[in-house]
């Protein structure tokens, strides 16, 4: 069993598909303020930060502590959680017809030992079709995601070629977890 520090619905379940028991709790880091020469960098500092922030209102005593972050970038940006729909729009756009790699750091503790990953899946994708977009948008799902992006809902049907673990774009890269586990 481990505690999966982290809000998100896509993480827990990668790790139920995994077979990975854990319980589901964490506290707020906020990475608005974090400022980053490079997209790894600031995937690497906001989930050192909100390491940092759970492993003080949690410690790794009772379950082993395991947080992760995700950013995407395409177009030379950084392409953060959309705020608005208009923000979430254009963030898209920018990913359409591009590549657009998906960055996810993830660390895990327990008594045994620390894991720090960084893992990396690029994407091209095919123009995206833009009624298709504004249905995404009104929908909501991209509320909450990094560059407002879903490769296994809304991008999967533009996706040209990938390289990489769909897990890791999701969220959490199972596939390395699941070796130390």
């Amino acid at each position: 069993m481990i505690r999966l520090a982290s809000s998100s619905p896509t993480r827990a379940r990668l790790l139920k598909s995994a077979g990975i028991e854990f319980i589901q709790e964490s506290v707020d880091f906020d990475e608005d303020s974090i400022v980053a020469s490079s997209s790894k960098n600031f995937v690497y500092i906001a989930t050192l930060g909100k390491f940092e922030a759970n492993i003080r209102a949690f410690g790794y005593d009772d379950y082993p502590l395991l947080v992760a972050d995700t950013v995407v970038t395409a177009g030379g940006k950084i392409l953060r959680k959309a705020k608005t729909l208009e923000e979430a729009r254009e963030i898209l756009l920018t990913q359409s017809q591009s590549i657009t790699s998906i960055i996810t750091c993830m660390i895990f503790q327990s008594k045994e030992m620390k894991i720090i990953d960084i893992s990396k899946t690029d994407y091209i994708f095919d123009v995206f079709d833009l009624d298709d977009v504004e249905r995404y948008l009104h929908g909501g799902d991209w509320r909450g995601k990094a560059g407002a992006c879903m490769v296994e809902g809304f991008c999967k049907r533009y996706i040209k070629s990938v390289r990489g673990c769909e897990s890791t774009a999701m969220g959490l890269n199972v596939e390395i977890l699941k070796r130390f586990l």
